[in-house]
């Protein structure tokens, strides 16, 4: 007796054995790929209201290694990319990693070989509510959940409520993944258009988010770019799974959010205030926003760059009551120096700091923000 049969035997005979074994081969088209005959069968039986050939569902709390088997529903909160590994026997191997929760808890999923492959070709994303069948066993940070060639998961329209770990921006460190923040939109830079190294286009864009704590940049890239689109200035956002890493060039960290990350609204009450160094207190190679009041005015001068493109400088003065610093102010801020008075009220946000000539002074890029009172 075959698995489709013994399965087919616990219906009692509510329809015929045909009429199953077609549904199990529509089950498995249906699933596209993602489960095998023995598990479409007892799908196809769960549907059919025999319910003894799956495991009752649990909570993610109770499950541990020592349960084997396990069938639960969790909504998917990060997703890691696909690496491939060499076997002893010589062949390649896949395995990816899912993270999901429960309103009791979360845990990491394991999927090895075609199941990895849901992650590359997009079939799985975070907020998908899933119904999993797999095998729990000791991972390295706890139990886990194995998803091989038996396992199962399949979206389902029950309506999963989790409570995700949420970190502060002052608590980004370089190389930290699964990032979940919140907080308020500050700005949103041009998209950028470049070629990948595969020759593909690829689209790249900055926003500067803040909340209580602090602000911080964050990089979109390709098709999460389109997800500013309905998004406006101190608008709340949240970003699920995104990772950290340094910038080479400002050599603050940053959190990029790619293939597997979201960014969205949120009507999360987001709290943010700009935070201001006074002139006396900075120091070179650091990121500071100012206040004061203009003290001094340069002119406006073009120039032409390495790469034949041509660019524009002017020069300010600020000051407040604990001193006075020089600003270069590049591209189209330069223009500025010509809408300037002295005593003109000003905000300089996120300038970069260096050695000058005589002293310290701070450049205004394409980064900075400026607001004249």
């Amino acid at each position: 007796m075959d698995e489709i049969t013994e399965i087919y035997n616990k219906l009692g005979g509510i329809i015929s054995e045909d009429d199953f074994r077609k549904r199990v081969d529509e089950k498995v088209d249906q699933m596209s790929g993602l489960c095998d005959m023995k598990t479409a069968a007892m799908l196809v039986a769960h549907d059919l209201g025999v319910t003894d050939t799956v495991k009752d569902i649990i909570k993610i709390k109770d499950i541990t290694a020592e349960i084997g088997n396990v069938s639960f529903v969790a909504k998917v909160t990060s997703i890691l990319d696909v690496r491939e590994f060499n076997r002893n026997d010589g062949t390649i191997g896949r395995v990816g990693t899912v993270k999901v929760a429960d309103e009791t808890g979360s845990i990491k999923l394991t999927l090895w070989d075609e199941r990895a492959d849901i992650i590359k070709n997009g079939s799985i994303e975070v907020g998908d509510c899933l119904e999993i069948t797999g095998y729990a066993k000791d991972g390295y940070s706890g139990t886990e959940i194995n998803i091989g060639k038996y396992g199962l998961m399949r979206e389902t329209d029950q309506k999963v409520e989790v409570s995700m770990q949420s970190q502060k921006i002052a608590d980004i460190k370089d190389g930290m993944s699964d990032i979940n923040i919140s907080g308020k939109l500050l700005d949103i830079s041009d998209v950028r258009n470049f070629q990948k190294k595969d020759g593909n286009p690829g689209r790249v864009m900055n926003i500067l988010i803040g909340d209580e704590t602090g602000k911080i940049r964050v990089t979109l890239w390709d098709e999460k770019v389109d997800s500013t689109t309905s998004l406006n200035l101190d608008d709340a956002v949240e970003i699920i799974n995104g990772y950290a890493r340094t910038n080479n060039f400002s050599q603050q960290v940053e959190v990029q959010i790619g293939n597997h990350g979201v960014l969205r609204k949120t009507e999360a009450n987001v709290e943010y205030k700009e935070s201001f160094t006074p002139i006396a207190d900075i120091i070179p190679g650091e990121s500071y926003s100012i206040k004061g009041f203009v003290s001094g005015l340069g002119e406006l001068r073009e120039f032409e760059k390495d790469d034949g493109t041509s660019n524009m400088v002017s020069n300010i003065y600020v000051s407040d009551d604990t001193g006075r610093i020089r600003i270069a102010l590049w591209g189209d801020h330069a223009l500025l120096v010509d809408e300037l008075d002295i005593e003109t009220p000003i905000e300089i946000i996120d300038t970069y700091s260096k050695s000058g000539y005589e002293d310290i002074e701070l450049s205004a890029g394409n980064r900075t923000r400026i607001s004249i009172k």
